[in-house]
């Protein structure tokens, strides 16, 4: 049975505005992406599309979050990429190059996503073939997070690792607009050990250290970041766009007159 779907309010596009690429996008386009899309209401568990299948949408999480991943074939053990949370944008890469879709998409909670019809959405572009750069520059900004991913695997301490993947969360990889950053991160332990490929038990000594330092505070699938600054200082050089929503959450609150 087919996920309950609606079609997407005009009044979302505010919300989806909090996400920098998007709201980056001329008007017209931020409009034709909404007006060709739906509302998928998914159950905990639920797939949204599985590797392999048609790349049939470009897709943004509303609320709840989705496990981004692949199952690996030898042990059949889940592997973790992505967890996304509202506002994350994702499929823009199989809607490009129309290749099978290359990972899972499971809601880990319930969940909405936004999804635009890939035919509407092409057939929308043929008009409009300018901004085709748009969805090229989402396509970029992932890349630039794999490459970024890669070299701190390759030279950070785990520590470092971790820290960063905590920032990239309460940011949503830095497509946080100025206050739309986040606090408080749905994000669980053993999802975190998934991606950074260690066991469950390091993450939790290391969520541990940090908690002691105050820097963080460990909650039931939760965790909130207390000093963004401290958390900052611990995972090292930063990108610079990144470090503009960041700037932004450790500045003090501007007291009203």
């Amino acid at each position: 049975m087919k996920p309950r779907s609606e079609p997407t309010p005009a009044s979302l596009l505010p919300a989806l505005q909090t996400h920098l690429w998007f709201a980056s996008c001329p008007a017209a386009f931020q409009e034709a992406l909404v007006a060709r899309s739906r509302l998928v209401y998914l159950q905990a568990g639920e797939s949204l599309f599985s590797r392999g299948g048609p790349p049939e949408a470009l897709c943004c999480v509303v609320a709840g979050a989705l496990r981004l991943g692949s199952v690996n074939p030898v042990d059949g053990s889940p592997r973790l990429m992505l967890y996304a949370e509202p506002y994350h944008w994702f499929g823009e890469i199989a809607l490009i190059d129309q290749l099978p879709r290359s990972q899972d998409a499971v809601a880990d909670i319930a969940s909405t996503v936004l999804v635009v019809s890939r035919p509407l959405l092409e057939a929308w572009l043929d008009l409009h073939p300018q901004h085709w750069r748009d969805l090229a520059r989402l396509a970029c900004g992932k890349l630039r997070l794999l490459l970024t991913a890669l070299e701190d695997n390759a030279s950070l301490s785990l520590e470092q690792q971790l820290a960063r993947r905590l920032l990239f969360s309460v940011t949503n990889f830095g497509q946080a607009t100025q206050g739309a950053a986040r606090r408080h991160v749905r994000l669980p332990q053993a999802y975190l050990a998934r991606m950074l490929g260690v066991s469950r038990q390091t993450i939790n000594k290391l969520l541990r250290a940090m908690e002691r330092e105050r820097v963080l505070a460990l909650r039931y699938a939760e965790i909130e970041i207390l000093d963004i600054a401290a958390l900052v200082s611990k995972a090292g050089s930063i990108d610079p766009a990144l470090m503009q929503t960041i700037d932004f959450m450790a500045s003090p609150p501007v007291k009203p007159a």
